[in-house]
């Protein structure tokens, strides 16, 4: 799920890949599958989910204790509902999946339509969608994730967890989104790029300047975001640099920390109750840091789903920032 937050469904969404631990920076790694092969068992048939759902469900069976889980991590929350979080349906038209690109200009402050990137589903997003609802079908794979995740979240976290199965993979933009968003080529090549990671905190102390820096929904997630980004400018080529930053919108920042959910230690001063109206707010956060936005789209943060949902979407506001 997306890394422990909240679905349509008012499910916490556990973490994809990557160890636990509080205040640190992620990296997801998209995951495109090969077809199932054509004699393995399926949970296409709503017969057949609604057989291995009941059978995985009852007392201290792995559904219940994943339940459990995202019960208790929602009152600890405290979350509101995303948006357009949640399940979607596999035989939604592609006209109905609009609506994760969609933003109303109007609602933007003027120097922000400006610089508005309209994005739209394209190939490489599809077939993520496709491999997702795919494999959200393969009845032993999910079997077996919910055996290993019932008996591991006795001592791991279920960030952890989904890093050690290999579940929970991420998408945020496609080569073609991501080129349009930047305005380059597809032969563009950078010198000297940096993908945050989890867990890596040296990253401010090699003495190199990058030319790139991707800083994908971490935001809300970390424990200094103002710092992060403060640390991010430091070490961004002055003249030349970007920053690729993805923020989960609405904004409702935690740390994981042991298993806990807690409230970071820096908070970002971002209003609005909804897309838009919080997007207004980004400028001013970004300055502070000594960013300006130079582009921004709007782009559904997806995951892999599971047994009940073919797959999870939240909704990103995507920036190329630049120094001043």
């Amino acid at each position: 799920g997306l890394d422990g937050r909240v679905g349509r469904d008012g499910s916490i969404l556990g973490g994809g890949g990557g160890g636990g631990g509080g205040g640190g920076w992620r990296r997801w790694r998209v995951l495109l599958l090969a077809p199932a092969p054509a004699r393995m068992w399926t949970l296409r048939s709503p017969l057949t989910r609604s057989l291995y759902v009941n059978m995985t469900s009852g007392p201290g069976g792995p559904a219940a204790a994943a339940a459990g889980g995202r019960k208790e991590n929602h009152q600890v929350l405290g979350r509101t509902r995303a948006r357009r979080g949640g399940a979607v349906a596999a035989d939604l038209p592609a006209l109905s999946l609009a609506i994760w690109y969609a933003c109303n200009r109007e609602k933007l402050c003027e120097s922000l339509q400006a610089v508005f990137v309209q994005s739209y589903l394209d190939q490489g997003t599809q077939i993520f969608l496709n491999n997702s609802i795919e494999k959200s079908g393969w009845l032993f794979i999910q079997l077996y994730h919910s055996f290993v995740s019932s008996v591991f979240s006795l001592f791991m976290s279920r960030t952890s967890i989904n890093g050690l199965l290999g579940r929970g993979s991420m998408f945020v933009f496609s080569p073609d989104q991501f080129q349009r968003l930047l305005k380059i080529n597809p032969d563009w090549k950078t010198h000297r790029l940096l993908d945050l990671v989890l867990g890596v905190n040296e990253w401010q102390n090699t003495g190199f300047q990058y030319d790139v820096i991707s800083c994908l929904n971490l935001l809300d997630r970390c424990d200094q975001p103002l710092t992060l980004l403060k640390d991010i400018r430091s070490v961004l080529e002055p003249t030349r640099g970007r920053v690729i930053l993805a923020l989960v919108l609405p904004f409702h920042p935690y740390v994981e920390n042991g298993g806990k959910w807690d409230k970071p230690s820096e908070i970002l001063e971002i209003k609005g109750q909804n897309w838009e109206e919080q997007v207004n707010s980004l400028p001013e956060v970004f300055r502070k840091a000594g960013f300006v936005i130079e582009a921004f789209t709007r782009l559904p943060y997806l995951c892999e789903g599971d047994m009940y949902n073919d797959y999870y979407v939240l909704d990103d506001a995507v920036f190329v920032l630049k120094p001043v």
